[in-house]
């Protein structure tokens, strides 16, 4: 399944007509992302008290405090992949709109956490490294792409509440679990997504400048050298 979905994304990112671009795909991508940012379902806490090496008293401390945040071991049931909240909030829109979706994300300290598939924390770094020099001449800007934080075995991360609890501080869901079999994604849809942001966001294509565009008819004078 993983295999196929990453193919959809690749067939879209390729250019398939029909496609939905600018500011249309970023509202539909969060539109998206918005249906599955409810509460936790009872099944997707099941999947999450999976995790757990102890999953009955797991679910019995979040009935007895739905409003606690959690601590849950990776390598098991999934992985996480975190990364600065701008950055991954544009993998988001671009997993949204363009590729297969997202599993469960959640965002704590300023960063999201995306639960993406065992392994993922693994492979994913050797992925980004070929991809930044694999060919002797960098596909992904370096300076476009940030540090990205892989949580896999022996690691543990901070899982939100079950139920939101008043105001915003803490963490909180963005997509929450909804399922016991929840789709997550694996390295390649995670390299895709990266690369994707990456070069829409590479100094030489980003627009952001404080200095107007160059006029190529103008002339040019080097006033570096005194005379």
């Amino acid at each position: 399944m993983s295999d196929r979905l990453t193919d959809q994304a690749g067939d879209r990112a390729g250019g398939r007509t029909g496609g939905r671009t600018g500011g249309r795909a970023d509202e539909w991508a969060r539109e998206r992302a918005g249906d599955r940012a409810a509460q936790v379902t009872a099944s997707g806490a099941a999947w999450l008290a999976g995790a757990s090496p102890y999953p009955r008293s797991t679910l019995a401390r979040w009935e007895a405090h739905p409003t606690a945040p959690g601590v849950l071991p990776c390598g098991s049931s999934f992985d996480v992949v975190n990364v600065p909240a701008l950055f991954g909030r544009r993998m988001l829109e671009r997993l949204w709109a363009e590729g297969p979706g997202s599993g469960p994300v959640a965002t704590h300290r300023g960063r999201l956490l995306l639960f993406a598939a065992p392994g993922t924390a693994q492979r994913l770094p050797s992925l980004l490294t070929w991809e930044e020099w694999g060919t002797g001449t960098p596909r992904v800007h370096p300076a476009s792409l940030p540090a990205l934080l892989c949580h896999g075995t022996g690691d543990a991360v901070t899982v939100p509440p079950l139920v939101a609890g008043p105001g915003t501080a803490g963490p909180r869901w963005l997509v929450a679990p909804d399922t016991r079999a929840p789709w997550l994604p694996g390295p390649d849809v995670l390299l895709w997504a990266c690369v994707r942001v990456s070069r829409s966001a590479a100094p030489s294509t980003t627009g952001y400048s404080i200095f107007p565009p160059a006029d190529p008819g103008a002339n040019v004078y080097d006033v570096s050298r005194r005379r």
